[in-house]
């Protein structure tokens, strides 16, 4: 008989939103994070970005709803993305799983025209609850990293929890082990610039490292 378990219907997977704070971390297998301080030069952001911040502000209550934060946290990205050339961000993909599968608020991924290889998760902190951020960052990792391996590239790959005004940045590495940083805040743009960035960087150079990338 095929040691292979059998795959889970999807009708049957658990969605992310649905995981708490202690089932993620049983599900990952882990009882606790490894540190990871995230040391980089601040970034002068560009003059494009602080003029859109400024019209934010003025025409949006950026702290009061969550769609409103999601302007911000929009832009915080776009900023520090711009500079790849192999990086696309998508907004509300579906994702799916070994046993848990749903849709993701943002996937960082190889600019393509078609989702592929999720690099990067990012999840909106829902009425600023970062602990069930985490609970479904960490699921989510864990199905970005399953997906990647069924197409034999087993890579490290990244989460991101935030509420547009604080940013926690997590690794998942292909051992197993998660890492995860302090709350960065946007009292320090230059700084939290810097170290997104970085991690996009990070995001990139797992993709040179199987060759053939594909530009639009």
């Amino acid at each position: 008989m095929s040691n292979t378990p059998a795959k889970i219907p999807k009708s049957k997977k658990k969605n992310f939103s649905s995981f708490s704070y202690a089932e993620a971390f049983k599900q990952l297998n882990i009882t606790d994070l490894n540190h990871w301080e995230i040391n980089v030069e601040p970034i002068e952001p560009s003059a494009f970005f602080r003029e859109r911040l400024r019209r934010l502000e003025q025409t949006f209550n950026l702290q009061g709803y969550e769609e409103s934060k999601k302007l911000l946290i929009d832009a915080i990205c776009e900023e520090a993305i711009i500079t790849s050339n192999h990086l696309r961000i998508w907004k509300g993909p579906q994702l799916e799983g070994d046993t848990a599968t749903g849709y993701v608020d943002y996937l960082v991924a190889e600019r393509k025209r078609y989702l592929d290889t999720p690099l990067l998760c990012l999840i909106e902190a829902k009425k600023d609850d970062f602990e069930q951020g985490l609970a479904q960052c960490l699921v989510e990792m864990q199905a970005c990293q399953w997906q990647n391996r069924q197409v034999d590239r087993p890579i490290d790959v990244f989460g991101i929890v935030t509420n547009g005004e604080g940013w926690q940045f997590y690794r998942l590495t292909l051992t197993g082990e998660v890492y995860g940083t302090p709350l960065y805040s946007v009292g320090d743009m230059e700084l939290l610039l810097g170290r997104l960035r970085y991690v996009f960087q990070l995001c990139e150079q797992n993709l040179l490292s199987f060759g053939n990338l594909n530009s639009l």
